[in-house]
């Protein structure tokens, strides 16, 4: 029977990929958003609650218990929040406002506990983007820790195996999709892992910059409400405090019984509680938006690793398509609906695919999100909505390329076999070491013998033994063969690091 599958979903994120997005299609979308906004909503009231300055009585350890628990929201309570917004619910009418709609929820639910004195000191002197920044910004690092940064890792550990595996294998390198010096195949797969692994690092230490400031960034309502309160430092605290330890309880896009991916990378070090990986820093100067210039930063960050890995799809179709790499036929797949024979590339043609899309994306937001008119636009609100849209592209890729390599050997006799077809390219090894033996214009000699024409073995040979050299140099430039020119192809391809 077939797996379960969204038919009428518009984005094939949602029908034909969703098995390859693990957790991430429960991170973005209204639900996720819903339950982050939730949580910032009550932690910013525990918070209240034990701030000097700032006259709210203390809370006690239930009632932080039911902040806590509170924004696990059900589906129900979600489709409640919308009811608010949309339609109105009980004796809510309908805020036609999303993060108010979260705000009416909340306070229903705290009327109904020994909470229900201070309920309004919910969003107390915030505006939505307070609430919506630090959101988003949750929703991205969770994100990149719970499903993109171990994607990428898999791909790392799967090109540092197969630099290992086949760091002497030769191959025919090819410049301007020309003959060129040999190298090998185990350092071609190095120098993709490097290049993604730079960016991976790069990810794992990116800062989120968040906001807690007010309607124009400069706690007008808090200040003149408890001028007493040092509210700069109660909001770089609040927003650093979703870096500590205390944070890894809240992992609102795994369902009930969807567990953890396989590969999660969990929120903070257990043994110094900081966290792992990207987390939230504190932005003290903004308007009524924290400006977005750290999200350009990550997406740009998250273009470049998606770059690299397009580049690196289509050097294998490449390889594949020249026989240097072979797919295995799995039963019962069909290739072609026509050509029985056919083991197409099509993990890699996906993730290629893919990539462009989830970079087109990461493009525009890069672009856009930076830009807001004077202290405050809305034309942000609808492009963050987006966010789940490029990195599920992006995972969807990464998937593709893990089950591509999974599916996909290096042949190399048939790598060998080209190579020795290739005499040309010793020219380059021959005409060096004549420099070194102080011979007269040996590049202008090799590249009259070679340019533009057919070379064998043998007739190399001839060409050696016609010049006039010790025996002992002329019996080193015959050991040259294409097979044994990679130069530390070897060394590089076995190096991991810079």
């Amino acid at each position: 029977m077939a797996a379960q599958r969204n038919i009428n979903a518009v984005s094939p994120l949602d029908g034909r990929y969703a098995g390859k997005l693990g957790s991430l299609n429960r991170a973005f979308g209204e639900g996720a958003l819903a339950r982050y906004r939730a949580l910032v909503e009550c932690r910013y009231l525990e918070k209240l609650c034990a701030t000097p300055g700032v006259a709210i009585r203390g809370l006690n350890p239930s009632e932080k218990a039911l902040l806590e628990k509170l924004p696990l929201l059900s589906d129900r309570d979600i489709l409640e929040i919308i009811a608010i917004e949309e339609t109105g619910s009980g004796r809510v009418p309908p805020t036609k406002h999303d993060v108010k709609a979260v705000e009416y929820f909340i306070k229903e639910k705290l009327r109904r506990s020994s909470l229900r004195d201070i309920t309004e000191f919910v969003h107390f002197a915030l505006t939505s983007e307070d609430i919506n920044n630090i959101s988003y910004a949750l929703m991205l690092r969770d994100s990149l820790k719970a499903e993109i940064i171990p994607a990428l890792e898999e791909i790392l550990a799967a090109l540092d195996a197969l630099a290992l595996k086949h760091a002497a294998a030769p191959l025919l390198a090819r410049t301007h999709g020309q003959p060129a010096v040999p190298t090998t195949f185990g350092k071609e797969f190095r120098v993709f892992h490097a290049r993604l692994l730079r960016q991976v690092r790069q990810l794992k230490a990116a800062r989120i910059c968040a906001k807690l400031n007010g309607a124009s960034g400069n706690y007008n309502a808090h200040a003149a409400a408890f001028p007493g309160a040092d509210w700069p430092k109660f909001s770089k605290e609040f927003i650093e405090s979703f870096n500590s330890s205390s944070e890894a309880g809240f992992t609102p896009h795994f369902g009930p019984g969807s567990g953890k991916s396989a590969g999660y990378t969990p929120n903070f070090d257990p043994g110094t509680g900081k966290s792992a990986g990207p987390a939230l820093e504190y932005n003290p100067f903004t308007t009524q938006i924290e400006p977005h210039d750290s999200y350009a930063e990550l997406f740009d960050n998250l273009r470049r690793a998606n770059t690299i890995l397009l580049a690196f799809c289509q050097d294998m179709w490449r390889y594949i398509s020249a026989g240097l790499v072979a797919q295995k036929a799995v039963a019962g797949e069909v290739g072609s609906s026509t050509m029985p024979q056919k083991v197409n590339p099509i993990h890699f043609e996906n993730a290629e695919g893919n990539l462009g899309l989830a970079n087109a994306l990461l493009g525009f937001f890069s672009a856009k999100l930076p830009v807001s008119r004077l202290q405050r636009d809305l034309s942000d609100s609808t492009v963050e909505r987006n966010f789940g849209a490029a990195l599920g592209h992006g995972l969807a890729a990464y998937r593709s390329v893990l089950t591509g390599l999974s599916r996909a050997a290096v042949d190399e006799a048939a790598a060998r076999a080209e190579l020795e077809l290739h005499p040309e390219v010793l020219a380059e090894g021959i005409q060096t070491i004549l420099r070194r033996e102080g011979e007269t214009g040996p590049y202008e000699l090799l590249s009259k013998f070679t340019r533009g024409r057919a070379v064998t073995a043998a007739g190399l040979r001839k060409f050696i033994d016609g010049l006039k050299l010790k025996p002992a140099i002329k019996a080193e430039l015959k050991r040259l063969s294409p097979l044994n020119y990679t130069g530390l192809s070897e060394k590089i391809a076995k190096r991991k690091e810079f």
